[in-house]
């Protein structure tokens, strides 16, 4: 009974000791602006690390993204001008006795503008192949260029476009997923959808000179460039620009209207300054600042979408608008879509 006793007042002992180690040290990150598209470009918000349980801590870190800001109080300022629009991580680091806080939260914000909507006015109409499961489109020295995708259905294609005959063709292996692809310095750019690959190709012969592997982009999706970079969309609201020399990306923007994020960016075209972007299953080109992400404009094809569905039969639902190219020279645009029959030659409207 004497060990028992004494057995018993050791554990309590041990317990009260671990429980005096142990505080729970618990935080919160308020913001000012809680609304979803309350913040604005421009605007300085406050952000506020709360403290709900344990002691003071020895010090405090806060980081938006990876730069640290100056705590005054347990408050900062977030000037959104220094960040532009986007979703930006907020991280508070809380040093206390023995161990690190961490805590985390986001703002997101939005430009502080509307965009422009766009109709639309036919000009021409040409043939297109209802078996090309359309992924990239660019127009180049008069000839239409193509990838399609889904495994054993992607290739690569030089077209007429007066006619749609096909006159010349590479078929990717059937372990990929053809997707988005461009002319830059006379090679042909191509990505592949989930296997964070992409190949690059001769123009001329399309002969296939090598590999590049993707960075921190989650998939391959549409593909542009401008006059000295490569631009990527990755099926997020993320468009991400390379280097055309080692194919590596060497920053991103997000795109954004003012209500929204756009998600799921496809099939790119980089037109007189600016990235025309479709928008998976949407009947809409968003026209995207480069340097910003901010939408400018959106151009709303609906009714031709709906023109298409009553003159053919689409043979499933992912057989939606997409494919966008641009003849400088003659300041022509063009679109077209999945399993279409048809390439137009559309003219801009502003409504």
């Amino acid at each position: 009974m004497k060990f028992n006793h004494y057995y018993l007042i050791l554990i309590a002992l041990l317990f009260t000791l671990n429980s005096c180690s142990e505080v729970n040290y618990t935080f919160k990150i308020k913001t000012a602006k809680k609304t979803k598209g309350d913040i604005k470009l421009g605007e300085k918000v406050t952000v506020q690390l709360e403290q709900i349980s344990g002691t003071k801590p020895d010090s405090i870190h806060f980081y938006v993204n990876k730069k640290r800001l100056v705590l005054n109080n347990n408050k900062t300022t977030v000037n959104t001008t220094d960040f532009g629009i986007g979703k930006y991580r907020l991280t508070a680091l809380a040093f206390v006795p023995g161990k690190v806080n961490k805590t985390t939260s986001s703002i997101e914000v939005f430009p502080n503008k509307k965009y422009t909507v766009y109709n639309y006015k036919i000009v021409n109409t040409y043939p297109h192949d209802r078996k090309s499961y359309t992924q990239g489109l660019e127009f180049h020295n008069g000839y239409l260029y193509e990838t399609t995708g889904r495994k054993g259905e992607s290739w690569l294609r030089k077209v007429d476009i007066t006619t749609g005959e096909a006159l010349q063709q590479y078929d990717l292996n059937d372990t990929y997923f053809g997707e988005g692809m461009t002319i830059f310095n006379n090679q042909i750019f191509w990505l592949t959808w989930q296997a964070k690959k992409g190949f690059v190709f001769d123009l001329e012969t399309f002969k296939l000179i090598k590999e590049f592997k993707y960075d921190n982009s989650l998939e391959g999706w549409g593909l542009t460039h401008s006059e000295s970079e490569l631009i990527k969309s990755d099926g997020t609201n993320k468009i991400w620009f390379l280097n055309p020399n080692n194919q590596k990306e060497k920053r991103s923007i997000q795109a954004y209207t003012n209500k929204t994020s756009l998600e799921k960016l496809n099939e790119l075209e980089f037109i007189n300054g600016k990235i025309y972007a479709n928008y998976w299953q949407k009947p809409l080109i968003a026209i995207i600042d480069p340097n910003t992400g901010i939408v400018d404009g959106v151009i709303d094809l609906t009714g031709l979408v709906k023109e298409m569905k009553k003159t053919q039969k689409l043979e499933d639902q992912d057989d939606v608008l997409n494919g966008i190219a641009f003849d400088a020279e003659n300041n022509r645009l063009f679109v077209t879509g999945k399993h279409w029959a048809k390439l137009f030659e559309i003219e801009l409207i502003k409504q």
